[in-house]
Parts: C-alpha cells; structure tokens; sequence
C-alpha cells in the first residue's frame, strides 16, 4: 500500500491524573459511538493531556458538550500511514528539516507490516509542511 499523508484536526483537553479518567472519557466517547483515528495521551505536569483525532469531528464536539469537557479548539497536525520500513520516522523528519520546520510533536507505531504516525508543527508551518509531506 502506498504512503499517504493528511492534514487531521485534533482537540485536546487536561484532566486529572488519576486512575480510571482517561477510561471514562473514552467510555462516553465509544458510547457515543465516536470513532478515534488517533488518542495520544500523556502526563502534563500534575495533570494529563489527552489528545483526540476523531474520524467524525461534529460528533467529537457534540459529545464533549454534552459532558461539558474544556476541549481546546482545533489544531491542526498530520496523519501519516504507509508500509513499515527502517528509519520512515527518520525520513519523515528529514523531510521536514530539509524544509526548515521544526517538529513540535510526533507519535508513531507500527503493526502487522504497517505504520502510522501522528506529526505535529506550528501553525505558521502546517502549509509548508503538507507540501513537504505531500499531504491530501
């Protein structure tokens, strides 16, 4: 399969770093029948960040009103997913250096052959670097 690059949108929120949270919220999330594409999350001082790239962001928004979560509006990051290989994260964040952008963030994991990678960039940098990463 061929490698492809998309620009994603991507909330995030703090909570408390406690046993159970990040299991309630993704509860109401799969309750609600909401799909992730993506759900980093990771301690942030005293409290936990929770990242979400929802498939569906309407839905995404509807239910963290309806759970009255402080989401954080929209940032915007890449999504890329190909066939596993030696060093694609290293090509990745080669491509961008060679167009002078700095990584902010960066997620990635492979399985059964494939790998995904969740990339993230200033907002100054996100044309630059969809054209850097051939993104859809």
């Amino acid at each position: 399969m061929p490698e492809t690059a998309r620009l994603v949108d991507y909330y995030y929120m703090q909570v408390a770093q406690k046993v159970g949270e990040g299991a309630r919220i993704l509860r109401a999330l799969k309750d609600a029948g909401v799909n992730m594409v993506a759900f980093p999350g990771f301690p942030e001082g005293r409290k936990a960040q929770l990242d979400f790239i929802p498939a569906d962001a309407a839905t995404f928004k509807t239910v963290a009103k309806a759970n009255r979560w402080k989401v954080v509006d929209p940032k915007r990051g890449f999504l890329i997913q190909g066939d596993d290989r030696v060093g694609v994260v290293a090509d990745i964040a080669g491509k961008l250096a060679d167009a002078k952008i700095n990584i902010i963030a960066i997620d990635a994991i492979c399985a059964d052959g494939r790998y995904g990678c969740l990339c993230r960039v200033a907002p100054r940098d996100v044309k630059k670097a969809a054209r850097a990463l051939g993104a859809e």
